[in-house]
């Protein structure tokens, strides 16, 4: 029984990693193209009961963690000799160093909800939060490909690379400033500069936070020998 049951969970696990291939494409094609639809989809589905949510979708943590993935496999293939030398010893695993960067880019959603439900007035609990978190993490996921991705091709050197990767991050910046004003403007009923303003302001704290982090676990665990 115990080997049947086995059996069962690969199947089901199997399943699940080929059913990515293709509702990531979808969800990716529709947060690129109606963000704010899968921002309140992702609000709609948290009723569900957990067998029928995201039935025609991944999830949105999912989708940021796989998005970081692919990301990631960008950044090796776009640099062959990293040098992990000023990496904590912790980072120098690739899966180690997955999760510290979803963890990074979690605080952009993160704060973007906290930011929400302050101005709304509403209670800041467990509860609460989690609506607009998921909905967050849909949009956070395309930016932190296209912040990531260019960060990688800028550290190409050639000019022609850093051009090119410079222009890829203020695009990503430019997308996701754009999909919080509207979200913004939309869910607190607020002007356009007033969202705007909350948006930066939102942003560059989660900058903060992402560096202070980083130097954190550096100076806390040692950046290892040089």
């Amino acid at each position: 029984m115990d080997f049947m049951r086995l059996l069962q969970s690969l199947e089901e696990l199997l399943y699940e990693l080929a059913s990515w291939l293709v509702f990531y494409p979808v969800t990716l094609w529709r947060t690129l193209t109606r963000p704010r639809d899968m921002m309140r989809y992702a609000d709609s589905e948290l009723g569900d009961t957990l067998e029928k949510r995201y039935t025609d979708t991944l999830s949105p943590p999912l989708f940021l963690l796989l998005t970081l993935l692919f990301a990631h496999g960008l950044e090796l293939a776009l640099i062959a000799h990293r040098d992990d030398g000023m990496l904590p010893a912790l980072l120098r695993d690739d899966a180690n160093l997955l999760i510290f960067r979803a963890f990074l880019f979690s605080i952009f959603p993160l704060l973007m909800a906290v930011q929400l439900l302050r101005r709304a007035g509403l209670a800041l609990d467990r509860e609460t939060l989690k609506a607009p978190f998921y909905s967050q993490c849909y949009v956070a996921a395309p930016f932190a490909f296209g912040f990531s991705a260019g960060m990688n091709i800028m550290r190409a050197g050639r000019h022609e690379m850093i051009v090119a990767g410079g222009a890829i991050v203020l695009l990503s910046l430019l997308w996701y400033f754009v999909v919080e004003v509207r979200w913004f403007r939309h869910d607190l009923g607020i002007g356009r500069f007033l969202a705007l303003w909350l948006v930066v302001r939102t942003v560059l704290a989660a900058f903060a936070l992402v560096v202070l982090a980083s130097l954190a676990l550096s100076y806390g665990l040692g950046s290892g020998p040089h």
